[in-house]
């Protein structure tokens, strides 16, 4: 049991689960307003020797583990003690929803999971208290220590540029290049493409590269393994982006980001579209909100300008100053039966009147695209890894400082 039930909280259980815990009321440690008794010792000290017996690993001695003990029991009773005063509790409920995602990660039902834990001796109530006491206990850490923590924009972009976040964070780019003797050569090429001509014909046409005949294809290159005037060029940019000229000592190069893969790359359908909107109230009722609905449509149908509509007549208040317009829509982020219908309108024609859970509305597509947002998600991802190097370093300040405040007082015991 003890060797594949994996416990996914980021917390580390400190009881050990095949033996019932005997409890003895002595105190072994004052700690502020609360103490740590002598059981809660010997039972940390009993699943730290089981673990490392598990490990076929030899034990620390004997002084310094349990001095590790005292101490993480006395920051744990301090952290539980501050959650007290600031009014921090975890609701069975949420307890509840821990514990499915326990046992759903151990691919169990919640009842098989409590059946094989309790088989093996151990309680499922003290492991409830116990997991309990953990979500708590991070809960306060974040509120105490993640608002402390800043990040700047300079500094994110300084660590986005440095060699290790280049190669671990960038998705692998698959680019194409012409390569041409002079800048004037280079501009008719880039003015060749914004009049629709296909990169990969212009490259068989007019590159001096030696990968001309394949269409100058570079393959799929990670930024880091690109020359610097190509990594430059490219950094951040999304699909499709076609660079200025850049000049080498070989000539002038066109660039193409032709595509993009690897686990941070996101491509997301997204939808322009700009609606207008009449909500029934109590002198209103549905039928005669839709009726004047459908009377404004038959204006917009008629010819009249959709935005000075919308001005007049939606009661949107987010897009009627706008004309009606939402912007750049991605899926998930409207009501259900508005984003049916925004999925399914063609462009530029005008839906029939129709109902969400917010009124009714018409709406218009006015343009679809595929966005690349693969360069937020590395932000995130860069983001986050920064915030837990920074969060580490607070929680343990804070830790240190809670600890070194704080009135302690060890009990003599026999």
């Amino acid at each position: 049991m003890k060797k594949y039930i994996h416990l996914t909280l980021a917390i580390l259980v400190t009881f050990p689960l095949n033996a019932k815990v005997e409890i003895l009321d002595r105190v072994a440690i004052i700690v502020g307003d609360g103490v740590v008794l002598e059981s809660q010792i010997n039972s940390m000290l009993k699943s730290i020797e089981q673990r490392f017996a598990e490990q076929g690993a030899a034990l620390p001695p004997a002084e310094s583990m349990l001095e590790q003990v005292r101490e993480r029991l006395i920051i744990e009773e301090l952290q539980l003690q501050m959650a007290i005063r600031g009014g921090v509790r975890v609701g069975d409920g949420e307890l509840n929803q821990a514990f499915e995602e326990i046992a759903k990660n151990n691919e169990m039902t919640l009842e098989a999971f409590i059946e094989s834990l309790e088989s093996e001796g151990a309680s499922y109530e003290e492991l409830r208290d116990q997991v309990r006491k953990e979500m708590i206990i991070q809960r306060v850490q974040r509120g105490k220590v993640g608002r402390q923590v800043n990040i700047t924009e300079q500094e994110l972009d300084g660590f986005l540029a440095t060699e290790g976040s280049v190669k671990e964070l960038s998705p692998e780019l698959f680019v194409r290049q012409i390569l041409v003797e002079d800048k004037i050569k280079a501009e008719k090429v880039l003015s060749d493409l914004e009049s629709g001509e296909d990169f990969q014909v212009l490259a068989k046409e007019r590159s001096t590269s030696a990968n001309a005949a394949s269409g100058g294809e570079m393959g799929w290159r990670n930024l880091a393994d690109l020359p610097s005037l190509f990594a430059d060029a490219l950094k951040g940019k999304k699909k499709g982006y076609v660079s200025p000229p850049l000049e080498s000592g070989s000539g002038f190069f066109v660039l193409q980001l032709e595509d993009k893969r690897g686990s941070l790359v996101r491509f997301e359908e997204q939808w322009n579209a700009r609606h207008i909107l009449m909500m029934p109230t109590k002198l209103r009722d549905e039928t005669f909100t839709k009726s004047e609905l459908e009377a404004v449509r038959d204006r917009a149908m008629a010819g009249e300008d959709f935005a000075l509509l919308a001005k007049e007549f939606s009661e949107d208040p987010g897009s009627a100053s706008r004309g009606g317009d939402l912007e750049w829509l991605s899926l998930g982020k409207t009501a259900p039966a508005f984003e049916k219908m925004m999925t399914t309108s063609p462009l530029q024609e005008i839906s029939p009147v129709f109902e969400s859970e917010f009124g009714f509305h018409f709406l218009q597509v006015l343009g679809q695209r595929t966005e690349d947002l693969t360069e937020e998600v590395i932000k995130d991802r860069a983001y986050g890894i920064i915030f837990a190097r920074k969060y580490d370093e607070e929680l343990e300040n804070s830790l240190r400082t809670m600890r070194a405040e704080a009135f302690v007082e060890f009990k003599e015991l026999d």
